[in-house]
């Protein structure tokens, strides 16, 4: 039996400069394997604890030598010895370990780095890909791409108050096309934006983060790059968004100050929302809410969940827990599924395993503080969901994770399969 020598935690950069956890772990066999941690900026005020040091003499109080510490003097010894196939076993051991409900003691970003670096090692030592590993013979489903083209929000210095304007090429007929389709418009939005004298700079995930002059412009220029590319807006390429709305709620009204456009009540976003469907070729809505407006989620899947995917994010924070709330109030019909809310791949699969059974859809995500570790871009086709989010088509620590999942489509050969997106008229499904 294979089990496990050693585990080393470090601190390196993010994609922001900030300081996150990697993992080196050892096998007794000679198999090496690391990980490293994401980090979000948009967070659920409900997300598993990221530990960071509070020291302001270093990385304006970011550190992560606590979390570092905690791999190595306290989870290392407990886990030496153990066979990295006991996945379940092990995470539960951590989180055993940390004793608190949210990671808050050892930190999720030192459990979450420990964790994934069992899965990677556990894969090697079967003499499989980590999504062969993780998914079974039956994983061979490749996502659809949700690619971030124009930041706003918290993800950019700009006059946009949403954060995410993404494109989702739902008439690709494999992985690599769609890549190439969504590829090919981000660079038509680039020289859109210069003939229009806007700034080609882009935000945390790679978006474009220009200066606008309303929300629903960022939708229009995506149009107008769709069709530049020589593709059709809805029957090739479709939108998705992620306005972030609890960044921009306060006191119980939706401020939308960076752009000017006021104030709106729960109310009056969802029929902005429902106006936007009507205008432009959106197949998905995540968070358009704030995450405690549970009732809001509730009317507007009532109202749109049959013509438009509703993901909620923040609301759900990849916890079990809220996601058994929103299934029981029918508050989303899909969640957004991120490793580092939770902690652990083990309660990752299990939040991933409600939506299944309740029958929602669920969409891997990065982080806006990223790394070059591309696990989720095997995660993803492991769970077979058939969505994912990871940014734009710029920026290496994004276009890592496009390109692993490229390997694996090129690895997969005859027997990879792509997601699709059914539309009709003022409806968008992905199966």
């Amino acid at each position: 039996m294979t089990k496990i020598s050693s585990i080393f935690a470090h601190e390196i950069l993010d994609s922001r400069g900030n300081p996150t956890v990697r993992v080196h772990l050892s096998l007794d066999n000679g198999i090496r394997v690391s990980s490293s941690v994401p980090s979000g900026a948009s967070t659920g005020a409900n997300e598993a604890v990221e530990l960071r040091d509070g020291d302001m003499a270093r990385y304006g109080g970011k550190g992560v030598r606590n979390a570092i510490a905690n791999v190595n003097n306290v989870l290392a010894p407990k886990l030496i010895g153990f066979d990295p196939s006991r996945q379940a076993e092990i995470d539960a051991l951590m989180i055993a370990l940390d004793g608190t409900p949210n990671k808050a003691r050892l930190g999720a970003n030192a459990i979450l780095g420990v964790s994934m670096a069992v899965a990677r090692a556990a894969s090697q030592a079967a003499g499989l890909p980590l999504y062969a590993y993780l998914g079974g013979p039956g994983a061979t489903r490749l996502p659809l791409p949700m690619m971030n083209i124009l930041n706003g929000g918290k993800h950019a210095d700009n006059s946009v108050d949403f954060q995410e304007f993404m494109v989702m090429p739902v008439g690709a007929p494999s992985f690599s096309e769609g890549l190439r389709y969504g590829a090919e418009t981000f660079h038509a939005l680039a020289a859109l934006l210069k003939k229009k004298g806007y700034a080609t700079s882009v935000g945390d995930e790679g978006g474009f983060a220009p200066n606008l002059k309303s929300n629903e412009e960022a939708c229009e220029l995506i149009v107008e790059a769709i069709k530049a590319a020589g593709y059709s807006p809805g029957k090739d390429i479709a939108i998705a968004l992620d306005p972030a709305a609890s960044s921009f709620f306060r006191d119980g009204i939706y401020d939308l100050a960076k752009s000017g456009q006021g104030h709106k009540t729960s109310d009056e976003m969802i029929a902005m929302f429902t106006s936007w469907l009507g205008t432009y070729p959106i197949v998905s809505l995540e968070d358009c809410l704030d995450e405690n407006d549970w009732s809001g989620f509730s009317r507007m899947t009532a109202l749109l969940g049959d013509r438009v995917q509703i993901v909620g994010d923040d609301i759900f924070v990849t916890n079990p827990s809220f996601i058994r709330r929103g299934i029981a109030e029918k508050a989303a019909n899909a969640v957004l599924i991120k490793l580092n809310q939770i902690g652990t791949v083990t309660e990752t699969m299990q939040a991933i395993t409600l939506c299944r059974e309740a029958g929602w859809r669920y969409v891997i995500s990065h982080r806006s503080g990223e790394t070059e570790d591309s696990f989720m871009a095997d995660f993803t086709v492991a769970m077979g969901g058939g969505q994912i989010k990871t940014g734009s088509a710029c920026r290496s620590e994004r276009i890592a994770k496009y390109n692993r999942l490229l390997e694996i489509e090129a690895e997969l050969g005859a027997a990879a399969e792509l997601a699709h997106v059914v539309q009709a008229p003022g409806q968008g499904r992905i199966d």
